[in-house]
């Protein structure tokens, strides 16, 4: 007989979750990152299942839950930079280098990658897709 109650029958959160506004999947990210951003983090009730962040741009959605709850762009402290178009928006909210920071200093990829190597960056809690920032930076005309 079975021990329903075991972590073993826990399920595992998906990888990848369809936004329940857009459609499309992306991938997961921890709870600890979402309460980081949170306006009023004492607000959100987390639940057992998977979490997930939206980057599409047009969507109004930032974070979803695998029950298709959803917490919006208006939830959070501050605008989500690869939510935002203007050259103001953070690409790397760990040592805060907006879009036009990129743009006018293309040295500044290879400083986050220095940092991020030294382990000196917070993107797990800083960067509200929880991930590294670098895929964000404008591609280099390097040869």
């Amino acid at each position: 007989m079975s021990d329903c109650c075991s972590t073993s029958c826990e399920s595992t959160p998906l990888n990848r979750h369809s936004c329940p506004s857009n459609g499309i999947k992306y991938q997961a990210v921890s709870p600890r990152t979402i309460i980081h951003h949170l306006k009023n983090p004492w607000h959100w009730v987390e639940k057992k299942q998977g979490y997930y962040f939206c980057e599409d741009p047009r969507c109004s959605v930032v974070y979803f839950g695998e029950d298709s709850s959803v917490i919006i762009r208006s939830e959070l402290r501050r605008d989500i930079g690869i939510k935002d178009a203007s050259p103001d928006a953070l690409l790397c909210h760990c040592f805060g280098i907006t879009r036009a920071d990129a743009l006018s200093n293309p040295l500044l990829k290879d400083y986050v990658i220095e940092k991020t190597g030294a382990g000196l960056c917070s993107c797990e809690t800083s960067n509200p897709s929880g991930r590294c920032c670098l895929k964000d930076f404008p591609r280099s005309e390097r040869r």
